[in-house]
């Protein structure tokens, strides 16, 4: 279903609240923008949200408008960062998406795709974990 583009194990400063759901997940979201950031996607929006659901990051590669969906797993026990990923979490990305676009009047021309960023924590604890850019979940 999904094509990876990019995997790499990188250093990382886990965020000092880490017991603290909101703190993680803001940390996942700068680290995944960082890193787009570094490999050429402009960022446009963060956690755009409507009453159909959230978009985490808004990017944009060229003249293509990117959604983004970041996932963070410390660790495989109950599946991995892209197995949470569902049909039903893609439903809503893509309407949250439409309303985006009617809501900044982007028009119907534009070009949009939907990425993911995925990151795990590596088992040792040695601040290293693995990002995964995700391009085009929906097809």
């Amino acid at each position: 279903m999904f094509s990876k583009l990019f995997t790499k194990t990188i250093n990382y400063q886990f965020p000092t609240a880490a017991n603290n759901t909101k703190a993680v997940g803001d940390w996942a979201e700068q680290l995944a923008c960082d890193w787009l950031v570094k490999h050429g996607l402009n960022f446009q929006a963060r956690n755009f949200r409507s009453r159909y659901g959230e978009i985490d990051l808004i990017m944009k590669d060229r003249n293509c408008l990117v959604f983004v969906e970041v996932k963070y797993r410390k660790n495989s026990f109950f599946g991995s960062a892209a197995d949470a990923i569902t049909a039903k979490k893609c439903k809503r990305l893509k309407v949250t998406a439409e309303n985006y676009l009617q809501t900044k009047a982007a028009g119907n021309n534009t070009e949009a795709r939907f990425d993911a960023v995925t990151i795990s924590r590596a088992k040792a604890p040695d601040f290293h974990c693995t990002i995964n850019w995700i391009k085009n979940i929906l097809m």
